[in-house]
């Protein structure tokens, strides 16, 4: 049970995190604005078909991604015009970085068996 104990303190400590925490409060001053909601509802939308292309390229499916590529990154160069929108954005990548470290940390400690 102290793994279990463990993660729960991980959790709460990611919680607690600064990154955590702004985009926490960045996300939620966003979306309290129903405009920018949908516009960043529609980026992340468009940013998963392009992942799922990503994923049909490699397994050697037909795809038409440059239509979609384009439409993300015309998008995102609109979104992040907006100081708030740019703010969540760079937000997002801190807490990324902070979630791939310690996956990477946990990924180390297992590889052994993998």
């Amino acid at each position: 049970m102290e793994i279990y104990d463990t993660a729960n303190r991980l959790s709460e400590e990611i919680k607690n995190s600064e990154q955590f925490k702004k985009l926490k409060k960045s996300k939620e001053t966003l979306f309290s604005d129903p405009k920018k909601k949908e516009l960043i509802e529609e980026f992340e939308k468009l940013k998963q078909e392009v992942q799922l292309m990503e994923i049909r390229r490699q397994n050697n499916q037909e795809i038409d991604e440059e239509d979609k590529k384009v439409k993300v990154a015309k998008l995102y160069n609109v979104l992040i015009e907006n100081k708030d929108i740019k703010e969540y954005f760079d937000y997002e990548i801190e807490f990324s970085k902070l979630m791939a470290d310690i996956n990477k940390i946990i990924g180390d400690a297992i590889k052994e068996v993998f």
